[in-house]
């Protein structure tokens, strides 16, 4: 799912779209067949227009779905309008970043100046230069100094200035001043309507991009290799500003312990049944209320497992006698902290289920001397040598100015000179080698804390870390694929469990689920104590019921504040500062209850909702080694 629909540049395009209403409008550049893939499936594949509108001083940019294509697509009419790029103005936009591959179809992704990314903009055939010549002709734009097939939008800054600026947190999200919506304002649909006529367009030709069968084909945007040089350039300064809207460091605490400062009211302990404050008028019921009497309501939670019960599952060698067995008891309780270290490495693949002590010992050597030498790599680099590697110096400094931030209320990584604190940061950067395709963007710090916090080495502490990263790494992808699938999965599931909810959100232009960024991201690292947090990751590194659990997560939370949600009115400003400010108040064990339930009671209609090959999929040969 697209983050298209961000309610701060509908209202602007509308309010700009209606200071310039007076003034001439013409369609400089439009191209046919230019196509989204929202999953690896080519029959689910959306194709449509794509046009450069100039209307007085301003130029927007607009995509429409085609209207009755005939496809075999999961997707509905409905859900295709969800990807509609709705006359975004280009003093919104930040960069386009263009890929020209010697094999395979052009395309580009357009970075908005928020933050926020549209889906890749397939070229079937070709049009990328005259797309970017035109807008040239009508707005500043300039290659970036660090990629040349990034181009700035409207980047008057000099570079040295322009270096300056992206060290900096911009403002969240959620602080901006909304543009005003009295009665002379476009919605978003009008808005389209008066430069288009309709939501979709009309089907120049019969198409050939979709197949009649499902099948997957290979899609050059998840290709890893384009991302060396990708993760380096401007357009990814999208990650790290979005993080850091949602994370709202503030002197590099954790959300939790923020708390206790903040002069904000407390929020009262949620229920699913939340009243409405009186006045603000009926709130359509929850669908599920009614099941309640019939329904398993979640199983009531467990003591976390302790070293002696641990025992019992292991044999004489130390292999797992029954890894499903082992996993049910996790799912229900947890896991001791003294126990975790010998746990957790199993939870993340890291080691087999039916490995032996020996065998561990054995990995865990090798696996030292594995970390020592990706870890020279950077640490061999000379002062002088880093002077002429600045995306080293980049991602160098991107993690010191994170690990000094994170969770340093923990007595394990608080004070001065904390060694813990530089064993964080030495992983970061050999991961950042390691993995130099991926590299590192913030909130991979909040991820690997627990992590450094259980295990207690360095080496180990980093291979979990991997392990972990190959299921969640996608999270941070430059295209944003990994987060946009998971979103558009979520909204799936609300549409399918709690359908009055997920029409509100539609009604208040919401439905790209952008208030739930951070909870997935970093798997609500920042919505619960540390230790909860530890014991809800145990939840859900088991895949127990499903592998995408944190989905239903959300869902649980959204549910339990439903009430709240709509019999306040909230618009997307407010429902992401709500969301924010959750954190700390959700009572974790009531969640995973909730979770639970929605699940079973989702059953195969709630899988069919999420994509193959949403994150957090486990890889092919981790399955195989489970089953």
């Amino acid at each position: 799912h697209d983050l298209s629909d961000d309610a701060d540049y509908a209202q602007q395009s509308a309010s700009m779209m209606r200071s310039d209403s007076g003034k001439s409008t013409s369609v400089v550049y439009l191209k046919d067949n230019v196509t989204i893939h929202p999953t690896q499936y080519a029959s689910e594949r959306i194709s449509g227009r794509l046009k450069l509108i100039k209307q007085g001083s301003s130029l927007f940019m607009t995509w429409i779905p085609y209207k009755g294509q005939i496809t075999n697509a999961s997707l509905s009419e409905r859900d295709r309008s969800l990807y509609t790029i709705r006359a975004v103005p280009f003093t919104d936009v930040r960069s386009i970043r263009r890929y020209t591959r010697t094999l395979g179809w052009q395309y580009i992704i357009v970075v908005l100046s928020s933050g926020l990314a549209f889906p890749s903009l397939y070229f079937y055939n070709g049009g990328v230069k005259e797309f970017l010549a035109t807008i040239k002709q009508h707005v500043f734009i300039a290659r970036s100094l660090e990629d040349a097939n990034v181009f700035l939008v409207n980047d008057f800054q000099n570079p040295f200035q322009r270096t300056l600026s992206s060290l900096k947190l911009p403002v969240s999200i959620a602080s901006r001043p909304s543009a005003s919506s009295d009665g002379g304002e476009y919605s978003s649909y009008e808005l389209q309507g008066r430069i288009d006529g309709s939501i979709h367009e009309d089907i120049p030709r019969p198409s050939q991009n979709h197949g009649r069968q499902k099948h997957k084909s290979h899609d050059p945007a998840r290709d890893l290799t384009i991302q060396v040089l990708e993760k380096f350039s401007l357009v990814t300064k999208f990650a790290r500003d979005t993080s850091s809207q949602l994370f709202r460091e503030s002197n590099g605490y954790g959300a939790i312990e923020r708390k206790s400062s903040s002069h904000s009211p407390p929020i009262p302990h949620e229920s699913m049944d939340a009243k409405v404050a009186p006045g603000e008028g009926p709130v359509p019921s929850d669908p599920l209320e009614f099941d309640k009497m019939t329904l398993v309501w979640g199983k009531p939670r467990q003591p976390p497992l302790g070293s002696e019960e641990w025992e019992i599952f292991l044999d004489s060698e130390g292999r797992i006698i029954d890894s499903k067995a082992l996993k049910k008891r996790i799912f229900y309780g947890g896991v001791e902290h003294s126990t975790c270290k010998e746990v957790w490495p199993l939870l993340l693949g890291y080691h087999a289920y039916d490995s032996t002590y020996a065998e561990r010992e054995y990995l865990k050597s090798t696996k030292k001397s594995e970390y020592e030498i990706v870890k020279q790599q950077w640490q061999s680099i000379s002062t002088e040598q880093a002077k002429r590697f600045t995306k080293f110096r980049e991602r160098k400094g991107r993690i010191d100015k994170d690990v000094v931030r994170t969770d340093r209320t923990l007595s394990f990584y608080e004070g001065d000179d904390n060694a813990n604190v530089n064993i964080l940061r030495d992983i970061l950067l050999t991961y950042s080698f390691y993995n130099f395709d991926l590299g590192y963007c913030q909130g991979m710090s909040d991820l690997l804390s627990p992590i450094l916090f259980v295990m207690e080495d360095e080496s180990e502490a980093f291979w979990c870390f991997v392990a972990l990263m190959a299921r969640l790494g996608p999270n941070f992808n430059r295209d944003q694929n990994g987060m946009h699938s998971q979103l558009f999965a979520l909204s799936k599931l609300v549409e399918l469990l709690d359908s009055p909810l997920h029409n509100y959100f539609k009604q208040n232009d919401c439905l790209n689920y952008f208030f739930c960024f951070r909870w997935v991201l970093i798997q609500f690292k920042r919505e619960f104590e540390y230790k909860k947090t530890m014991r809800l990751w145990e939840v859900l590194w088991t895949h127990y019921l499903s592998e995408h659990l944190h989905l239903y997560v959300c869902v649980a939370i959204l549910k339990r504040y439903r009430n709240k949600i709509m019999g306040e009115h909230m618009d997307f400003d407010t429902l992401l500062k709500f969301t924010n400010e959750l954190s700390g108040h959700i009572d974790l064990d009531s969640v995973l209850r909730d979770a639970e339930a929605l699940c079973i009671c989702a059953g195969e209609n709630g899988a069919a909702c999420i994509p193959p090959g949403t994150p957090p999929s486990l890889p092919i040969e981790l399955l195989y080694t489970e089953d």
